[in-house]
């Protein structure tokens, strides 16, 4: 089929979302009819966007001349029959199945044969809302991220019935909007919605079991990167937002429990504790994000008679490195130990170990040690000073060694984070099942991993795409840990994708 730059188009929706569509349309010099049920609506978008249009002028951020252009090119509609010559129609109204296939049942009736047409779902299957359409190839998802205009993502979503020319069509449009656009099966959640579900349920299952406070999950998975921790964001998302995506996704995967809901989300909803719209969620609002933790002090580590660096490998180099400096005012440094299978520090009697998802309780039952610590895993190397490291300790160390781990990992540059005693800890968990996921992802044929890749860190700002970090942990000690949490939990959550296990025994995926 012929290229869509340039072809007038037809937005459905003058909400948040259908104005800012129309705003990149324009801006990439499109003329465009915004249309809206409501009456009223669409002029008022119109005229929101002009404000918006001025203030990039104020800014300098935009010229005059393209803002008047801009502008001119955008015309509100009284009825869809004003939208017969258009031969692009992008809809953005609610989440609703039924209403999605009576609008586009209508359009079809409206234009012409050629015309494309294209739902801005996050959730709802396009081979669904393609089934009673009478040309349902030329249905495609174009998947944009909020605020539009700010956000360079666009899932490309194809149904069973979608024409590849179509999604090629739109995929190349997208570019031309100065988008990064990534093509998507249609299965529930497409890309983004679906890698990102761990990412939540990861922090609810903690909070469930009472592991850690809702500031200290967020202040550990900040400290590897991630420029929101999943509490806050959720409290941003909004509960009833974030829980009804959660339920969508659970109930179009026939329950698998890998998918399931919290009890704790679903409390905070059914108690009105929606998040910043509530002025209450895990915080209080008006707020911007978690609270501050207060900076634990730790004094130097006691004075030991050796330190052996564990492990191989640049985590173990850094740790070898920090330690150096940290012993070198007793005038000696620590010994190394690269054959270990483990990677950490021996402190006389006592190891601080990088979790491999055994708790500290299970590796002192079975090396005999009492004195055992599990550190969780580092995503950014180097650290920056003071990073924000979760850690537990065996119940069975003694008090010296308890207060010990955490002055060692300050005196390594970290800022500890005492968290329970739980398989995994927080941030290795919770990146081994984002990893997985999207795993499952690629194997299903959602999505390919540069597009998996592109679509967490443009659509969520992830600090890296989850195939970035398998690139910089083995897949066989990621699916050891996802075995050893469903070894502890003992359910169907916590299984390793296929594509990632045929990774960990060296084959192609």
């Amino acid at each position: 089929m012929a290229g869509l730059q340039g072809t007038p188009v037809l937005v459905v929706g003058a909400g948040l979302m259908g104005s800012g569509i129309a705003q990149v349309a324009a801006q990439a010099g499109h003329a465009v009819l915004l249309f809206d049920a409501r009456a009223g609506a669409a002029a008022q978008a119109r005229a929101k966007l002009a404000a918006t249009w001025d203030g990039l002028v104020a800014k300098g951020r935009l010229a005059a001349a393209d803002a008047q252009a801009a502008l001119a090119r955008i015309s509100a509609a009284s009825a869809l029959d004003e939208a017969r010559g258009v031969g692009l129609v992008i809809e953005a109204i609610v989440e609703d199945l039924e209403a999605k296939r009576a609008l586009l049942a209508q359009i079809e009736g409206v234009v012409g044969a050629d015309a494309v047409l294209a739902t801005n779902t996050s959730s709802i299957s396009v081979t669904a809302l393609a089934a009673q359409l009478a040309r349902p190839q030329r249905l495609v998802g174009m998947h944009f991220f909020n605020p539009v205009p700010l956000m360079k993502l666009v899932e490309v979503v194809s149904g069973l019935h979608t024409d590849p020319a179509v999604a090629a069509a739109v995929f190349e449009l997208a570019q031309a909007w100065g988008k990064t656009p990534v093509h998507a099966r249609s299965t529930p959640g497409f890309i983004v919605n679906r890698i990102a579900r761990p990412y939540y349920a990861e922090a609810l299952a903690l909070l469930l079991e009472q592991a850690a406070t809702p500031a200290l999950i967020d202040a550990g998975l900040r400290g590897a990167g991630f420029r929101m921790g999943p509490c806050e964001l959720m409290d941003l998302i909004g509960h009833d937002t974030n829980f009804a995506v959660t339920q969508s996704v659970f109930e179009a995967n026939f329950h698998d429990r890998r998918y399931q809901p919290s009890l704790v989300q679903r409390e905070m909803v059914d108690g009105g504790l929606l998040g910043r719209k509530s002025g209450r969620g895990f915080y209080r609002h008006p707020a911007e994000g978690a609270p501050a933790l207060p900076v634990a002090v730790h004094e130097a580590p006691a004075a030991a008679a050796a330190v052996t660096v564990h492990g191989a490998g640049p985590l173990a180099d850094a740790l070898a490195e920090a330690a150096t400096k940290a012993l070198a005012a007793q005038g000696w440094g620590p010994a190394r130990e690269t054959g270990s299978d483990w990677v950490g520090l021996a402190v006389d009697g006592a190891q601080l170990r990088l979790t491999d998802g055994r708790t500290a309780a299970e590796l002192a039952a079975g090396s005999g040690l009492a004195d055992i610590a599990v550190f969780d895993r580092p995503l950014l190397q180097p650290a920056p000073p003071g990073t924000a490291l979760a850690y537990a300790v065996a119940g069975r160390a003694g008090p010296a060694w308890r207060s010990q781990a955490g002055a060692w990992l300050a005196a390594l540059g970290y800022a500890p984070l005492p968290l329970a005693d739980v398989p995994g800890l927080l941030v290795a968990r919770t990146v081994a099942m984002l990893v997985n996921e999207a795993a499952d992802a690629v194997l299903q044929g959602v999505c390919a991993p540069a597009g998996a890749d592109a679509a967490m860190r443009l659509g969520v700002a992830w600090p890296a795409g989850p195939f970035e970090w398998l690139a910089g942990w083995p897949a066989a000690e990621i699916a050891a840990l996802i075995d050893r949490l469903d070894a502890h939990y003992r359910g169907e959550r916590y299984r390793v994708s296929p594509w990632l296990r045929r990774r960990a025994l060296g084959e192609s995926a």
